[in-house]
């Protein structure tokens, strides 16, 4: 299994590789005029400093992380959280620096095509996303091989464990304190700038009178490029930790246990190399549709990858061979190659879904525009009933992929399937990436005054860059609640295996796993879990709301001092909004972020002091569940409803329902005010909550069996 490794560190590398070429390609392109650079300049300052001071804060708060989890495990547990967190980060911030750079490339080549506007953004949204995958892969790959080869440790020891659920720890924690953080930003600075501009000043979308124009171009950034970025980086990462976790524990003993290991990173690995060829399908047709050539990049994708995993799991288990776990469960390579195909089916079919409710052209969409007509009411209630009915599908998707894998594999196969899911990253953040550059691009040409068949043409790819960056929030929260399903089986198996072994773990002595709904604490541990999402939601929606406040006051305070910015004779100060909002954010994301860290310590050491270790673990288990669920649904709720209201918006923007400046666009203004902090700061933030929650859970049982 040496040789198998190597070549997948070898994939992983192929991407950084592809990484360095797109860079290159990007930044070759024409930057365009004098005045277009300036604007570019500020952004870039901005999103730099914004995106310094928020690691710099994050940092503290990982020292200190680090410093406890080595006190109470080990070194090598602790480099592990080190990795992960670093390697989030570091996605992020060089997806970012990329796309503030791609944006005014973008505007000048869509002065000259829709196609070759469209060929710049996406290429660098490419960098962005086989950055997520190729280092995720990389960290936890080149980090298993660290400790299996380099220190020596066995499969079986609970260090290589324990090191890689770190890992997957300090992923999730840079990403909620990116998503979040830059959630507030952006929203605080769209939120406010649309509320003085466009409905009190009277002046457009984009209008270099605004002062916070530039921050909302930042916002664009930092929360959709280098939030989503840091949050599909800890997805992948954890769910390919997970899986390997109940390798583990499932093939312990076996002679399968390394390949079962490495069964999860090959498929990531293989994947990473279908996604860079996807990327060259990419290509806009006779039709001139661009979600249509986008989703060419995908769907190939897609086809290559079901290809590839058929001798991939050859290779690993050979495709009749019957595996038998620890639990007595038996399968055959025949039914994880089956598993990984639904995973893909999944995908396929939750993004459809999520473009159904939040694409221009379709029902959902429409009925939002059409009840603008009758007001800022009935808006923002067609909305709400659209973002709660965009649950139903893909939950019931998430259902039969549950009940299909299961049935093939177990819960092992439940885990290869959101592998599956994950090892698309790539391509699926490359189609996210490509939103904020282009939503830049626009306010670019409209800033620097730029012939109106260029604002066309980066308004058309704008309206597809919401709807990719709706589809890829919906991905991402559908695999999150699979993955933390997986997490939540490696919490269950993992308690079962200490209980099993008090010899080895006294703590775990006499303790009785009770998971049925007759005991109390199951019920509290259920209630305790769901309400987390709402009240973590609450606090990123009122967080959005008083940096919005903020700035609208900003704003006010700058049209009243400078009157010469309404007649265009006096600049706005665009920098004291940025700094506004950067102070804002930093300071409103620290407590909503430690909120998932310390509620399953709190359940566990409360139920434990009321009613023992055995209520306790209960207890924990049942958060975990109550997280899951309702942290899917209202995550979901929020994404979809936001898009189709952000949406909605541009549709009568198009000329429908009397165009801009009717009340029926003033209604749409309204609902998507209501949908931004929706679908860019809360829905997106409870994605990493959910599975910071369940790995807290992994490492509080690691350090009692310490």
């Amino acid at each position: 299994m040496t040789m198998a490794i190597w070549v997948i560190i070898a994939c992983g590398a192929l991407s950084i590789v592809y990484g360095v070429w797109a860079i290159q390609s990007v930044m070759a392109a024409d930057a365009g005029n004098q005045r277009m650079q300036e604007i570019a300049g500020a952004i870039q300052e901005g999103a730099q400093a914004y995106l310094t001071r928020q690691y710099t804060t994050i940092g503290i708060v990982g020292i200190v992380i680090f410093v406890i989890v080595a006190w109470l495990l080990s070194i090598p547990v602790a480099i592990g959280f080190a990795i992960g967190a670093i390697l989030s980060g570091l996605a992020g911030f060089i997806g970012m620096l990329v796309s503030v750079r791609a944006n005014v490339r973008t505007t000048q080549a869509s002065s000259q095509s829709l196609a070759a506007g469209l060929a710049i953004a996406f290429r660098s949204g490419a960098v962005t996303g086989l950055l997520v995958a190729g280092l995720a892969l990389l960290g936890v790959a080149i980090y298993f091989l660290i400790l299996t080869s380099v220190m020596g440790l066995s499969l079986e020891d609970r260090t290589i464990v324990n090191a890689l659920v770190a890992l997957g720890f300090g992923a999730s924690l840079i990403s909620i304190f990116a998503r979040l953080g830059g959630g507030i930003f952006t929203k605080g600075a769209d939120v406010g700038g649309d509320l003085v501009g466009k409905v009190e000043a009277g002046i457009p979308e984009d209008d270099p009178r605004n002062p916070a124009t530039i921050a909302d171009n930042v916002g664009d950034n930092v929360g959709d490029c280098a939030g989503m970025a840091a949050d599909l980086f800890e997805t992948y990462a954890v769910t390919v930790v997970a899986t390997m976790v109940l390798a583990s524990i499932f093939f312990a003993g076996s002679a399968v246990l390394g390949a079962s290991m490495l069964y999860p990173l090959a498929i990531g690995a293989a994947c990473v190399v279908t996604s860079i060829i996807g990327t060259f399908f990419v290509r806009l047709g006779s039709n001139q549709s661009i979600m249509g050539a986008l989703y060419k990049g995908f769907i190939g994708t897609g086809i290559l990858s079901a290809i590839v995993l058929y001798p991939i799991t050859s290779y690993f288990f050979g495709m009749d061979t019957v595996l038998t776990t620890s639990r007595g469960l038996s399968f055959t390579g025949m039914d994880l190659f089956l598993c990984g195909i639904a995973g893909l089916v999944v995908t396929a079919l939750i993004i459809f879904i999520t473009e159904y409710y939040t694409g221009i052209t379709y029902r959902p969409v429409k009925s939002i525009a059409n009840a603008s007509v009758t007001g800022h009411g009935t808006n923002v209630i067609q909305g709400l009933a659209v973002s709660m009915e965009a649950t139903a599908l893909p939950a019931i998707v998430i259902i039969a992929g549950i009940i299909v894998t299961y049935s093939l594999a177990g819960l092992f196969g439940i885990a290869i399937a959101v592998t599956t899911m994950l090892a698309l990253a790539g391509v699926v953040v490359a189609l996210d990436a490509f939103g904020p550059v282009t939503d830049n691009a626009g306010g670019i040409a409209e800033m620097a005054d730029l012939p109106e068949d260029v604002r066309k043409t980066t308004d058309a790819l704008d309206a597809v860059g919401n709807t990719t960056k709706a589809v890829t929030k919906g991905y991402a929260i559908g695999s999150a609640g699979l993955g933390a399903l997986v997490l939540f089986a490696a919490y269950t198996e993992d308690l079962n295996y200490f209980i099993g072994n008090p010899a080895e773990f006294p703590y775990f002595e006499g303790v009785v796993l009770d998971f049925s709904l007759s005991n109390p604490y199951v019920v509290v541990g259920l209630f305790f879990g769901g309400l987390l999402p709402y009240l973590f939601g609450s606090m990123g929606m009122m967080a959005v709301g008083r940096a919005g406040g903020a700035i609208v006051e900003e704003v006010r305070r700058q049209f009243r001092e400078k009157p010469g910015i309404m007649e265009g004779t006096e600049r706005p100060d665009y920098g004291a909004a940025v700094d506004l909002l950067t102070r804002a954010a930093i300071k409103e994301m620290v407590i909503p972020s430690m909120l998932p860290v310390l509620s399953p310590l709190f359940v566990f050491f409360v139920v434990d002091w009321i009613a023992g270790k055995s209520a306790a673990f209960s207890a924990l288990g049942a958060m975990l569940l109550g997280v899951i669920v309702t942290g899917l649904f209202v995550a979901i709720s929020m994404t979809a409803g936001g898009g189709a209201w952000d949406n909605a918006k541009k549709y009568i923007e198009d000329g429908h329902h009397g165009g801009k400046g009717s009340e029926a666009h003033k209604a749409a203004v309204t609902g998507d005010t209501v949908g931004d902090p929706y679908k860019d700061t809360a829905g997106p933030a409870v994605n990493p909550m959910i599975k910071i929650t369940n790995i807290v859970a992994l490492l509080l049982l690691a350090v009692l069996a310490h």
